[in-house]
């Protein structure tokens, strides 16, 4: 119990934290400083690049090699923290905005470089701590945790963004309140994890366990798997970046900050609900049946918004998205940590984190957000162009779905 405290505690101010400033982040970029759709990506593209890169070839073989899982995440959040002031102090020297956004971007990829230690150290310590048999369902009920994390991050976000109403839209990102609480929680999510162990595997238990497990791993079945994620996630994820922009058009929707806010937040409820149920519904579907249904769920959402123009189906496809992104998060982490040994969880993470990580950033920089810049040069309508690159998401991760078919007839047939 005390464990799970502390790693839910961890979760619920991750996701305070990234509700807080990145549901904003995009729309201040955009909106405020300037920057092109295209561009606007980059915040994400260029540090999730980073943070791969690095948990491939330095956080996870460290953490392989010494075994360290809580230490990692400590000082990737002790660090990240403190970079993070600094980096709002530097982008508010120029008196160019375009400039102060390109600060933003290239400061969030060095942050990036150190918190991916903590991003590695949180998958391995997770499987490292339950059994196989328990990783769902507590993927679920962390999905949960977070849920509300997230919930509270963006109602406080969309009331600081503009000052409570009463400032200019990005305020909060340009004197600086925004960046000194996502700091803070920063600091903040280490003291639960002081709760929880290290994490790792011993000598004797690696030897143990090289010899139980290394006959069920398959490394065509886990290339195939990647490659689906990837496509899923990416599909999805590509929208992330951009769909803040969509509904704060003036020709669109044209919402307002807190209002954006509540919409994100019915994805935010969704994540909750269905992360209390996430556990028992897929223990009894299976986490391959789970993923498949997740999955089509996703593509829905996406071909709503792609689709139709109306609050309430955007509402809709807000919900669906929270129930996909715990089913994804759920069933996929369980499909991973079966799919990969024990004693090669740093390194092999790093893969699979991977493939959302990249998602969240490269598909919006090469898919929704060229899209959308092309057909509005075009001439097409913002509204229009924007859902173009809704329906392209639905298309890519409706083909990571079929992908999933060919993995699970592929794995039944393996020995």
């Amino acid at each position: 119990m005390k464990v799970f405290l502390g790693i839910s505690s961890f979760q619920a101010l991750a996701m305070f934290r990234r509700g807080l400033f990145y549901s904003y982040l995009t729309i201040y970029l955009r909106h405020f400083l300037g920057l092109s759709v295209t561009t606007t990506t980059l915040f994400a593209t260029l540090p999730m690049i980073v943070s791969v890169i690095s948990q491939r070839y330095i956080w996870g073989v460290i953490s392989d090699r010494y075994q360290k899982r809580r230490l990692l995440i400590l000082w990737g959040e002790i660090i990240a923290g403190i970079l993070t002031v600094v980096l709002w102090y530097l982008h508010i020297l120029p008196d160019d905005k375009a400039m102060a956004g390109y600060i933003i971007i290239i400061g969030l990829s060095v942050i990036e470089l150190f918190w991916s230690m903590s991003n590695i150290g949180w998958s391995a310590l997770i499987s490292d701590i339950y059994e196989e048999s328990r990783r769902g369902s507590i993927m679920g009920k962390l999905e949960s945790f977070g849920g509300l994390g997230r919930m509270l991050g963006v109602l406080s976000g969309g009331l600081l963004y503009d000052g409570f109403g009463q400032q200019f839209s990005g305020w909060g990102f340009y004197h600086g309140a925004l960046f000194f609480i996502s700091s803070g929680a920063m600091f903040l999510s280490t003291l639960p994890m002081l709760m929880v162990p290290e994490g790792g595997v011993s000598s004797l238990e690696k030897e143990q366990i090289i010899t139980r497990e290394t006959s069920r791993y398959n490394p065509r079945i886990f290339q195939i798997f990647i490659v689906a994620m990837a496509l899923i996630n990416f599909g999805r994820n590509s929208i992330s970046v951009t769909l803040a922009q969509y509904l704060t058009l003036p020709g669109g929707f044209h919402l307002s900050s807190m209002t954006l806010g509540n919409i994100v937040n019915i994805r935010s409820v969704a994540i909750i609900l269905t992360g209390l149920v996430s556990g028992m519904v897929g223990k009894r579907l299976g986490a391959g049946n789970y993923l498949t249904v997740g999955t089509g769920i996703s593509v829905l959402s996406l071909l709503i918004l792609g689709m139709f123009e109306t609050i309430e189906l955007v509402c809709l496809s807000s919900f669906l998205m929270g129930v996909s992104e715990v089913i994804i998060s759920a069933a996929s982490y369980e499909l991973a940590s079966i799919y990969i040994p024990p004693e090669k969880r740093g390194k092999l993470f790093s893969v699979f984190n991977a493939t959302f990580f990249l998602s969240w950033g490269i598909a919006a920089t090469c898919i929704a957000g060229p899209i959308t810049d092309l057909l509005i040069q075009a001439g097409r309508s913002a509204v229009s162009a924007y859902q173009v690159s809704f329906n392209v998401a639905a298309a890519m991760t409706a083909s990571g779905m079929i992908l999933l078919f060919v993995l699970f007839a592929y794995a039944r047939r393996s020995p």
